[in-house]
């Protein structure tokens, strides 16, 4: 038997004997596919009362699965007892009934009364995802043990070769089984539902969990496994990847990083915070990663790397804190801010870890990304509260000050405030009314994010701050129709344009409404024919002229309450007058593509012929 025939048989035995290795785990990964293919069998109309539930299902297998898998490690490495055992799998059967009773029942999203089916809220599904990040990085941890064989840089790349292995296994078997089911649909059975290649998926990924457990080596106390070696060993062509190829390019980022940070000691200015936040973020966890990855290396690179890293990051995220209280006195701390925040604390204790300690650290860096994942969606200072306390404190405060809130209630502002005023209220509000689940004073009226709304409560119309360069990826303005009622009693036909035309017959002839959108720049026009005879022809142009002018594109997102009397178009002359009204209206530039696309989505057509 070669070499790869033999690698190819130990990858599958392996997958064999994680059903005895990880009972529980494999349990809760084989009920997540059941529920996954139940999903797949049932049309929505048929899965929508059930939405819930299986959600509520999927997020316990998921942390069942993983939560077993560290359980059993656990009582594997520490203990290795058959009662150790049995109790790490009937915590995990415990962990996943609980987590899905806890789902069920206090995991519901605190949608609208009207909405059709009910939802697990964000907060309930991020803080399930905190229990099974923790569980993940514990078990790395675990896999660690005992240290005669092993440390945590090891297991750490130990886990990522069990992953990319499963991953590939798990392409190729889904590319192959999804060829051989095309050729079936396409030679042998036309009619095969396209279900099948989703059942294929969900198989897929089963049997690819079941190839990573079955990689790791028997992590039973007092047992020597061989493949432990083979399995924390990094192949020469990882030491190369890591050692001169990422390495280089991070200590490249570094010195672009380092310039910027020149660059702001002299000329005082910072970069978007959004752009800065994810790269700051990006570089942190990259390099932390790469320390932990070439922990063992012994090229003059690697050790360079390592000395260098943690005196970089500590300059680097030292004006990255000037940014962020920057960002922080323009706009307070919102979730972007928050996350930011979390990551900084985490990277700088990190970097003073890893000077300290050295590849000690490693352990107590984990430790305290786990610590941080359970303080951000914990009650009150979690992602989910913080934020929108800060933003409350804000907004009070900028309505104190023009006098807008007295004794618990709003007062509309007796003259405009200034702009920048405007704009930060603007800012803090509709964050507000978009935040989910929040908890929020009795004053605040959480439909003004409706524009209507927001004019007659606060006295102005809505002014979204302007990003800090001037330079966007993004505007748009997005309407939808207020609930009213509109008099059409002067209109004998009410048209609802199923296609692009419709025709009617009046006295005078039959008439064509035909409602065309111009290829070329996307903006619809109404065309109205007496038999023959082109009577009213209009484009949408000066409309969505008046539109912009009212409701100018913002880099805001969501859309916005726009009344009867905005939605609507009246176009007249002696021989019909014809009222346009619009259900939605959507205008979307992409500034850097010099891009505009136009949707009008036309509810009614009422016309009268004179």
């Amino acid at each position: 038997m070669n070499s790869i025939t033999r690698s190819i048989a130990n990858s599958f035995g392996g997958a064999v004997r994680a059903f005895e290795t990880f009972p529980a785990a494999i349990l809760s990964a084989i009920a997540f596919a059941i529920v996954t293919m139940i999903r797949i069998q049932l049309e929505w109309p048929q899965q929508e009362l059930y939405n819930f539930l299986f959600n509520c299902l999927h997020w316990a297998f998921a942390l069942g699965a993983v939560f077993s898998m560290t359980a059993i490690t656990i009582a594997h490495s520490r203990f290795n007892k058959k009662n150790a055992f049995l109790i790490a799998n009937l915590l995990g059967a415990a962990v996943t009934v609980i987590t899905f009773l806890v789902l069920y029942f206090f995991g519901e999203a605190h949608t609208d009364i009207s909405a059709r089916y009910t939802m697990i809220s964000t907060l309930a599904a991020v803080r399930v995802s905190a229990v099974i990040l923790i569980s993940f990085l514990l078990f790395i941890i675990i896999a660690g043990y005992p240290k005669e064989q092993s440390d945590f840089p090891r297991s750490f790349f130990m886990t990522h070769k069990a992953l990319f292995i499963a991953l590939i296994y798990g392409i190729v078997i889904m590319a192959g089984a999804s060829g051989v089911a095309g050729a079936v649909q396409a030679l042998l059975y036309h009619g095969m539902s396209g279900k099948v290649y989703m059942y294929i998926g969900t198989l897929t990924g089963f049997l690819a969990f079941t190839i990573f457990l079955g990689y790791f080596p028997d992590f039973r106390k007092g047992i020597i496994d061989d493949h432990r070696e083979i399995a924390q060993k990094q192949p020469r062509f990882i030491e190369i990847l890591l050692g001169y190829i990422i390495i280089p390019i991070t200590l490249a980022l570094t010195v672009v990083l380092l310039l910027w940070s020149g660059r702001v000691i002299f000329t005082g200015t910072w970069p978007i915070f959004t752009r800065l936040a994810g790269i700051a973020t990006a570089y942190s966890f990259v390099g932390l990663w790469l320390h932990i990855m070439v922990t063992h290396h012994e090229s003059g690179l690697a050790k360079f790397y390592r000395r260098v890293y943690p005196f970089a990051a500590l300059i680097i995220l030292a004006f990255e804190a000037g940014a962020l209280f920057t960002q922080l006195g323009k706009y307070g701390l919102k979730v972007t801010e928050y996350w930011f925040l979390l990551v900084w604390i985490i990277a700088v204790i990190a970097a003073i870890l890893l000077l300290i300690l050295k590849a000690k650290a490693h352990q107590f860096i984990v430790v305290l990304i786990c610590a941080v994942a359970v303080f951000s969606v914990f009650p009150s200072v979690g992602y989910h509260a913080m934020p929108v306390t800060a933003q409350v404190d804000r907004l009070e405060r900028l309505l104190d000050s023009q006098g807008m809130l007295e004794n618990n209630k709003l007062i509309p502002a007796a003259s405009e405030p200034e702009l920048s005023v405007r704009e930060s209220i603007t800012d803090a509000v509709y964050y507000l009314a978009n935040a989910e689940d929040a908890k929020l004073p009795a004053w605040f009226d959480k439909n003004l994010n409706g524009r209507d709304t927001f004019e007659t409560k606060l006295g102005f119309e809505p002014v979204w701050p302007k990003p800090d360069d001037g330079a966007v990826d993004y505007l748009g303005t997005s309407l939808y129709l207020k609930s009213d009622a509109v008099d059409v009693s002067d209109y004998k036909w009410g048209i609802i344009l199923q296609g692009d035309s419709a025709k009617i017959s009046g006295e005078k002839g039959v008439y064509t409404i035909e409602w065309n959108i111009n290829p070329s720049d996307r903006v619809p026009s109404l065309k109205i024919k007496l038999d023959d005879r082109i009577i009213l022809e209009q484009d949408m142009n000066s409309y969505i002229d008046q539109i912009i002018a009212k409701f100018p594109p913002g880099s805001h997102t969501g859309s916005t309450e726009a009344s009867i009397k905005d939605m609507s178009l009246v176009l007249e002359n002696e021989e019909v007058t014809a009222l346009l009204i619009f259900h939605n209206i959507n205008i979307n530039i992409d500034p850097q593509r010099d891009d505009i696309n136009y949707w009008l989505d036309l509810n009614m057509i009422y016309l009268k012929e004179k």
